[in-house]
């Protein structure tokens, strides 16, 4: 029986788990979950009182918003959250919210973490270990050996990490050696009033200035073998209000890309610049 390791049981762990399952029925695999907090959800995690089990708060997401680009993919899934229950539609208005042509809200009664124990069910029988913190994986011929924090190593058939790229990156062992050829890339964009300010000055000051905010927000980020700074001087837009947010992507060529929540900054927007004209620097480098 092929054992398969996914490590993360969040909301993409326990979905993966579950189409395993559905999948590939006939198939003789024992799906294992590790995931390094006490808990299952990730980013839907749902925190409960001592006191009072029924009296919650979620700590990720708050909703969930079904958009028309992905309707007719996810439909499936939503029915199925619906008709357990796990779903259902958000009437309440909500200060704030940017309500896109089409797409529909929904709210978790039981928590947002209730969506990742439904599909934890969902992959029956699956084994779920909570403090169980990867640090090292290796290839030992045909099998993964997967070093935690405490423990012992274990071997596995196939692993799947559906952690954040930045902890993924943190993983030592043979890991950090399979994709070398393609990647990975980070491209950074850097705030309207940012780059208004620093427009006229040459790459040589403005690359020191972005890579040591990039190093201080992303600890550990390995040395870059390249590095490109790229400026922007004219765009089509003209509202700054339009460009009231900035984010760092991390770019992997063969795996496509994920977003740290906690690189999107918000800028200043009451700063001022003329119509049609400002500045962006983009400062992009090859690990």
């Amino acid at each position: 029986m092929a054992r398969v390791l996914i490590v993360g049981a969040g909301p993409t762990g326990s979905l993966c788990a579950a189409l395993l399952r559905r999948e590939l029925p006939q198939l003789p695999l024992r799906i294992v979950l590790w995931d390094k907090a006490r808990g299952a959800g990730g980013r839907m995690t749902t925190s409960r009182s001592p006191h009072n089990p029924r009296c919650t708060a979620d700590l990720g997401a708050q909703y969930i918003t079904l958009r028309p680009a992905y309707a007719e993919k996810h439909q499936s899934f939503y029915e199925e959250l619906l008709a357990h229950g796990v779903l259902k539609p958000l009437t309440a208005p909500v200060e704030g919210m940017v309500v896109e042509e089409g797409s529909h809200n929904f709210v978790t009664p039981q928590g947002i973490s209730s969506i990742v124990k439904h599909y934890l069910i969902e992959s029956a029988g699956a084994d779920v270990l909570y403090e169980h913190h990867v640090t090292q994986i290796y290839l030992r011929g045909r099998k993964w050996e997967v070093c935690k924090k405490t423990g012992s190593p274990e071997q596995f058939d196939i692993v799947v990490l559906t952690i954040p790229v930045p902890q993924i990156l943190q993983l030592q062992g043979d890991i950090v050696n399979k994709s070398s050829e393609f990647g990975p890339s980070v491209v950074v964009h850097t705030s309207v009033p940012f780059g208004t300010a620093h427009l006229e000055w040459d790459k040589e000051k403005v690359q020191p200035i972005i890579l040591d905010h990039l190093e201080n927000i992303m600890l550990g980020l390995p040395k870059p073998t390249s590095i490109k700074c790229q400026k922007w001087r004219y765009s089509q837009l003209t509202r700054l209000d339009l460009l009231d947010e900035t984010s760092i992507l991390i770019f992997y060529k063969t795996k496509g890309y994920k977003s740290h929540p906690q690189l999107s900054r918000t800028n200043d927007s009451s700063h001022q610049t003329s119509p049609g004209v400002w500045g962006r620097w983009i400062y992009s480098f090859q690990l």
